[in-house]
């Protein structure tokens, strides 16, 4: 027989350090003879450190004592270097004492003397194989900071489930999930979650794990925290909920995942931002085409200045995202608190480049399509640009052009403008004159050297529409001005694809402009559709 104690339920004593609180473990002596009590004695080798109740006493036969280590813990001394394991050594005497007994089974201890346990006559047993594992918040804090990983997995296994040890908090007020999101240790993240913490606990400032984690773009740990079912909702002690942050930060791919999960795209912060006035306003352009396309609200104004992104975006003088932000929709005509649309702001700003997207490029294709060369010389003067673009790429030339307004289109040619510019389908101002069927324009094109030849998207040239439309007036002019005569020979072998109307059946030029201009028309900028009529 090598012992007459045994240790349970092992010779490892946990014991649990928290600030202000007794830093104690508790050990299970078991007598294991069968009818012989035994007489113990616990003594911690580092005295100045250790206290045990009771450190002796007499076991019966067959049962238990429990004994209680206290660790002397100052916190201004720190933890000792070796956290979780300890250098520390205790040595447990034991002896069998025959016909002693224990005299009050309810004591905790029985006074033993000291000579039971160095008489030469008695076979006295020595154990120092009694270790202590130190746990608690302190330490878990301790390890998490230094990314001890086999040490974290070892006390949150050897720690009463009762005391939440994977849920500790440091002096700061950080959980152990926001300790390891600060360091980007996904590995330890993923490590804490397996003991299931309380994934929607806050620091002191607020914020849950899954906002600290995408503000700082941790793609990884918010996939992880989203398997957990980690809430994306904004936390009401927060200011702003995880797509902003992510919004904010530029973080494309932590939004891309936090939308994929179902996040609101429009959850407002407590100051009634949107994710895309956030975008918007750091110039977070990715981040901004992404929440568009997931269904991002453009017409949103916030709880302060009631501004919408439209109006952040002429705040800063981004001519890009005011662009983006009218090719999806934008109003331009919302007014914010000061009554002010983002063409108003753009002008107190001074941001002259915004002037023709936001304003004057709708008051100029309006005049175009009026033939007011008047207004057109005062737009233009104002900074709007000649040849600016609607969304669908058509310039004040092509609405001139398809008007029939040749004072407009002299002007404009004398102010540099492109004069073979394409929309999105490839028409070109001669191919809008030619549709239309205004002669005075397509020669005053002509003269000015417009491209005879060009090709709209399906391949249609001005010579060939003119002709699917019997123009006969305007292919003359087309000829005279150099257009290839063998495309009519072309055309007569085969009808082509690009005709747009049925010539068995009588087209007419103010068919074909009606039909056009309805096309066109329900096409245009959605912002200035109310203010127009074609």
């Amino acid at each position: 027989m090598d012992r007459l104690i045994s240790l349970e339920p092992s010779n490892v004593v946990v014991v649990r350090i928290e600030p202000g609180q007794k830093c104690c473990g508790k050990l299970t002596l078991k007598n294991v003879m069968y009818t012989m009590p035994v007489a113990f004695r616990l003594q911690p080798v580092n005295k100045d450190r250790y206290t045990v109740r009771p450190h002796s006493g007499i076991i019966s036969p067959l049962t238990s004592l429990t004994v209680e280590i206290t660790f002397d813990f100052h916190q201004s001394s720190g933890l000792p270097r070796s956290i979780p394991y300890c250098d520390d050594s205790f040595l447990l005497h034991s002896v069998v004492v025959p016909g002693a007994a224990v005299k009050n089974p309810s004591s905790t201890h029985d006074s033993v003397p000291n000579d039971w346990f160095t008489a030469r006559k008695k076979q006295v047993f020595v154990d120092s194989g009694i270790k202590v594992l130190f746990v608690g918040s302190v330490v878990m804090v301790s390890l998490v900071k230094n990314g001890l990983m086999d040490e974290i997995r070892d006390v949150l296994e050897k720690s009463d489930p009762s005391w939440r040890a994977v849920d500790s908090v440091d002096d700061e007020g950080q959980t152990l999930l926001h300790l390891a999101i600060s360091q980007s240790r996904a590995d330890l993240v993923q490590l804490l979650l397996e003991f299931e913490p309380n994934i929607e606990a806050r620091n002191r400032f607020g914020v849950t794990p899954l906002e600290a984690a995408s503000a700082s773009g941790e793609g990884l740990i918010v996939e992880l925290l989203l398997a957990h079912r980690a809430s994306t909702d904004r936390s009401e002690s927060s200011t702003w909920g995880p797509v902003h942050l992510a919004a904010h930060g530029g973080h494309v791919d932590v939004l891309r995942l936090l939308l994929l999960k179902g996040a609101d795209v429009n959850m407002l912060t407590k100051d009634g931002n949107t994710a895309l006035h956030l975008a918007v306003e750091e110039q977070r352009r990715d981040c901004c085409r992404l929440l568009l396309a997931s269904g991002a609200r453009s017409d949103i104004r916030n709880s302060h200045d009631f501004d919408t992104p439209l109006h952040v975006a002429a705040t800063i003088g981004d001519d890009y995202m005011v662009k983006l932000l009218l090719q999806k929709g934008a109003y331009k005509e919302i007014r914010n608190r000061a009554g002010k649309t983002a063409y108003d702001i753009a002008v107190d700003k001074g941001h002259t480049k915004l002037y023709d997207a936001l304003g004057l490029g709708d008051r100029l294709c309006i005049a175009a399509r009026k033939g007011e060369v008047r207004t057109i010389k005062r737009i233009v003067e104002s900074g709007a640009a000649v040849n600016g673009t609607d969304q669908h790429g058509w310039t004040i030339l092509h609405w001139a052009s398809f008007k029939g307004r040749a004072e407009v289109v002299r002007f404009l040619i004398e102010k540099g403008v492109d004069i073979n510019a394409r929309d999105e389908d490839g028409y070109t101002a001669l191919h809008c004159a030619v549709e239309s069927g205004h002669v005075d324009v397509l020669e005053l094109l002509v003269k000015k050297g417009a491209d005879m030849e060009a090709r709209t998207n399906k391949g249609a040239t001005p010579m060939q529409i003119a002709e699917s439309l019997s123009y006969s007036g305007i292919k003359r002019v087309l000829i005279q001005g150099g257009a290839r005569k063998d495309e009519l020979t072309q055309i007569s072998k085969k009808t082509p694809a690009f005709a747009f109307a049925d010539k068995n059946r009588g087209t007419k030029s103010d068919k074909k402009k009606s039909n056009r201009a309805r096309s066109v028309h329900g096409s245009f900028d959605q912002s200035s559709a109310q203010l127009v009529a074609i």
